[in-house]
């Protein structure tokens, strides 16, 4: 399995924005993009980003916001600018299942909360960076997705991830000529600490207890690899697309899922 492969200098002298990093892979593309030379500027809504920004060191910043508002994403952006005067690189982090059943047993609520987090972050930060980019001639945004646009128990997370899939080559083909470019990871089964701020459904009754692990197996079952991947895995693939080693490449969502392409 993967690991770190650190490539000194890679970001040298870019600016990039990482949103959802006070954890998980979130935290782990920050702290890869400051050790490749970026300055990184840390948005979350949980003060503990700012634990990930102390062992990031002086080249990152944070900025506390609730990326499911519009307001929460240009804020981020503004900070962004007003520290730095540009942004090179924006990662798309924020996302991610509350809850696993049958669709029937959604209520509306939880699948409107569903769409506001795993989808509007997405949109709110590619519509707040978009000016900023345009200004400063260019750069690459990529939208962490995920393959369960095609899986079990979580049909309104799958729809807001594919809502990201269809926005990443819409805005590529909008904006390849003022050399931007947009991508996306499809991020698959991937193993990582517990969450310190957990999403939701954590208390489940033994019926969703069952639902999850339908989930789980599932997962594992359509990898070809028949396994989950690693943060690693999937930061590897997110920095190489944001890279200027991926400069010919724009309005690809690309599978991190064993095989499995969502």
């Amino acid at each position: 399995m993967s690991t770190p492969a650190f490539w000194p200098g890679r970001f040298a002298g870019k600016v990039a924005v990482v949103t959802g990093a006070a954890q998980g892979i979130g935290r782990d593309v920050a702290l890869r993009l400051v050790a490749e030379g970026a300055r990184v500027v840390m948005a979350d809504r949980s003060p503990i980003v700012e634990e990930a920004r102390e062992e990031a060191g002086e080249n990152a910043m944070t900025v506390l916001a609730d990326l499911e508002e519009y307001a929460g994403a240009a804020s981020v952006m503004d900070a962004a600018m007003a520290a730095h005067g540009r942004i090179d690189v924006l990662v798309n982090n924020v996302g991610g299942t509350i809850w696993s059943m049958p669709y029937e047993h959604y209520t509306p609520e939880q699948i409107s909360a569903e769409i506001r987090r795993s989808l509007f972050p997405t949109l709110w930060g590619c519509h707040a960076v978009l000016g900023h980019m345009l200004v400063g001639g260019g750069g690459a945004i990529v939208n962490v997705s995920s393959i369960a646009t095609r899986g079990l128990m979580r049909v309104p997370y799958g729809a807001a991830k594919g809502g990201v899939n269809a926005m990443t080559v819409n805005l590529a083909w909008e904006y390849a000529q003022q050399g931007i470019r947009v991508n996306a990871v499809a991020t698959g089964g991937t193993e990582a600490p517990p969450r310190r701020i957990p999403r939701g459904g954590e208390d489940r009754t033994e019926q969703e207890k069952i639902w999850y692990q339908q989930l789980i197996d599932q997962t594992v079952q359509s990898s070809f690899m028949h396994r989950y991947g690693t943060i690693s895995e999937q930061v590897n693939a997110i920095l190489f697309l944001a890279s200027d080693e991926a400069s010919y490449i724009t309005g690809v969502t690309l599978p991190v899922g064993g095989g499995d392409r969502g």
